[in-house]
């Protein structure tokens, strides 16, 4: 189909126009005058060959034009057999009038690419007498049916528009909850539009928040979740009802500074938190929709994780920060050979020096001394918290290092293998550290809803998270972290790392780091060494937070 046919819904009446010109308006509420339409049944005579092959570019511009007309007529049955799944293709079609309360809009397509006809929607949702405007744009695709050879359009929700997945659909009417107006620690407002990766925590917030916020619901037009533990989307608001206020522990200035700062790569994640209270004071992801890797992710954290091995060693005695230890170029460990980036060695090094530079070995050489491979497990655990259950208010995952055995174990003490972390969870970590005490991240008061949160069996002994302190402190100084954190003031530590996962060529690259009472952590997907890719991402946040 050439770009600039259009095909329009116009008060109830659809009107197909090609180039300006109308070829057909049909009533889509009444009885339909010219009964078939001529769609698709989808059967092919048993004599006729089957065609194969690609979809030829005639057959894309009929197939789409057939489609979109039949659309436009209403006649979501007709539409549907023009589909490769017309059982599910035709409930969609009908509900973008009969459940979204689609009363006008003008399809117009674009130039195809390929067996793809993208088009732009300009339509006019109303309910109740409130009727609103509202613009997307989507697309469909063409394929050869696998039996009867016939081009068809490849039935996908996002047919009927690019939000929707399997098992959702379009709804208008009065909102589930009541919209909320939340607010950071400051009270300044937050909203998608300004902070694009609070979008889904916003969503997420609202459907748990919204009723005890005091608001009252509205009419919206969304896209209805499939799970009836997952809000709902919104997608237009035709009437705002009264929004909720509901104030997080959000700080505005970090959260801009977070945005701004994972847009530098593709796949970025960072999270801020505050060690003396467990408020998150950040979170951003780049792409800024769809999953939330910050809160969410499951990745090895490579050298990040050094602190909690670090905190295990020094508290069970096995090392402290001035104890000379051994940091040769390789290492091995029950058949596994272990490695230093470059293969570097530090001769009469001490355990601050190796953590500083990230000293592969000699955290592998110390696993000799410890007689429980299970200890840097519970270490996670019992100090830091890690795999609590966390309720912060929102869906979050709160790491894992299962208890492991031989050259597992050896590979979690650096942060591979089967350690899983996200953004959140490593600026956890460098929370507990900066205090000594595990204080469970939150992004609502719970007092909002009485939640449970999570407390860790110990403190660290204050010896314990002195020397760990420090050692972050001589990273930040002159270790690996000294150029992204040359910009950041006051109290300051950090720690680098990188994680090679499922043979990538380039590693993931992991920081984390404190100043003052503002702790942060950044992953940025093949980045490399963690200083040159989420170390200033790091510094980013920690320099406009508060």
């Amino acid at each position: 189909m050439r770009s600039g046919a259009k095909v329009a819904i116009v008060g109830g009446v659809f009107a197909v126009v090609v180039g300006g010109v109308g070829y057909g308006a049909y009533n889509i509420l009444g009885a339909l005058k010219d009964g078939g339409g001529g769609g698709d049944t989808g059967t092919t005579s048993a004599s006729a060959e089957v065609k194969t092959g690609p979809v030829t570019e005639a057959e894309i511009a009929d197939v789409s034009k057939k489609f979109l007309d039949a659309w436009a007529k209403g006649e979501a049955s007709v539409a549907s057999q023009l589909t490769n799944n017309a059982a599910e293709a035709e409930p969609a079609l009908a509900g973008y009038q009969e459940e979204a309360h689609v009363t006008e809009a003008v399809i117009t397509p674009g130039l195809a690419v390929g067996a793809k006809v993208p088009y732009t929607v300009k339509a006019t949702v109303s309910f109740e007498g409130t009727s609103k405007p509202w613009s997307y744009s989507s697309a469909l695709t063409v394929v050869r049916g696998l039996t009867t050879g016939r081009p068809l359009v490849d039935w996908a929700p996002t047919v009927i528009h690019p939000e929707l997945k399997p098992g959702t659909k379009l709804r208008t009417g009065e909102a589930s909850t009541p919209s909320i107006e939340a607010v950071d620690h400051n009270g300044k407002v937050l909203t998608k539009e300004k902070y694009p990766s609070l979008g889904t925590i916003l969503d997420a917030l609202r459907e748990k928040y919204g009723q005890k916020a005091g608001g009252s619901a509205g009419i919206e037009t969304v896209i209805e979740s499939a799970d009836a533990g997952s809000p709902d989307k919104s997608l237009l608001v035709l009437s705002k009802g009264k929004p909720g206020k509901l104030r997080t522990t959000l700080d505005a200035d970090a959260q801009a500074a977070a945005e701004t700062a994972v847009k530098k790569f593709s796949q970025a994640s960072v999270v801020a938190v505050k060690p003396s209270t467990g408020a998150i004071r950040a979170v951003a992801n780049n792409p800024a929709t769809g999953f939330n890797t910050a809160f969410q992710g499951k990745q090895a954290p490579g050298s990040t994780m050094k602190i909690v091995t670090a905190a295990m060693l020094i508290e069970k005695g096995f090392a402290s920060a001035n104890q000379k230890i051994e940091c040769p170029p390789t290492v091995m460990y029950m058949g596994r050979t272990f490695k230093n980036l470059d293969g570097f060695s530090i001769p009469d090094g001490t355990l601050t020096t190796s953590f500083a530079r990230s000293c592969n070995t000699a955290f592998i050489k110390q696993i000799d001394d410890v007689d429980d491979d299970s200890a840097l497990a519970k270490e996670a655990r019992d100090v830091f918290g890690i795999g609590l259950n966390w309720q912060t208010g929102v869906l979050t995952v709160d790491g894992k290092v299962p208890e492991a055995v031989g050259g597992e174990a050896a590979a979690q003490y650096i942060g591979q293998g089967t350690v899983q972390m996200n953004a959140l969870n490593m600026a956890s970590v460098t929370a507990t550290a900066r205090t000594g005490t595990f204080r469970q991240p939150i992004i609502v008061d719970p007092d909002l809803d009485g939640r449970p949160i999570a407390t860790a069996a110990r403190s660290l002994p204050r010896s314990v998270s002195q020397q760990l302190t420090n050692m972050m402190r001589q990273t930040a100084s002159w270790g690996t972290g000294r150029a992204a954190m040359a910009s950041v003031g006051g109290d300051k530590g950090a720690k680098t790392g990188s994680a090679e996962v499922d043979g990538q060529a380039t590693s993931n690259s992991w920081f984390t780091g404190f100043s003052n009472d503002l702790a942060a952590a950044a992953v940025v997907q093949a980045g490399g060494h963690g200083g040159d890719a989420a170390g200033p991402v790091v510094a980013a946040v920690l320099r406009a937070g508060s």
